[in-house]
């Protein structure tokens, strides 16, 4: 069992950094591969970025691709969302996901944190 607390959201003008914190409770974190997903108003949730247990491997959405970095802090039981060149579709509340790494994808698990309002104005 694993809770996720996110943090870090706010709003930015584009081109703007952000960087997101997902907290996870319980010595058991490090098992994990863990996820960034987000959910603009009006639209169904989406993949942005993955992490391996290990911090080895990363997987990312297209449409982040090249602005965004995760990474993790295993000793910190946290993983972070480093955005970078924001844009105005960036807009969305970021969630955090305890999952597990596919054959070359992330599969989301059923833990999930509360979620953080990114907003990015023109």
């Amino acid at each position: 069992q694993v809770q996720l607390v996110e943090s870090g959201g706010g709003l930015v003008q584009a081109g703007g950094s952000l960087r997101l914190s997902c907290a996870a409770s319980g010595r058991t974190f490090s098992s994990y591969a863990m996820g960034w997903f987000r959910q603009a108003p009006g639209k169904e949730r989406e993949f942005a970025a993955a992490i391996s247990w290990s911090g080895g491997s990363t997987y990312y959405a297209d449409s982040v691709k090249g602005r965004f970095t995760i990474s993790r802090d295993n000793a910190k039981n946290t993983v972070y969302l480093q955005m970078n060149s924001l844009k105005p579709e960036d807009t969305a509340v970021y969630y955090c996901n305890a999952g597990f790494i596919g054959y070359s994808d992330y599969v989301a698990g059923g833990y999930w944190g509360q979620g953080t309002q990114v907003t990015v104005s023109s």
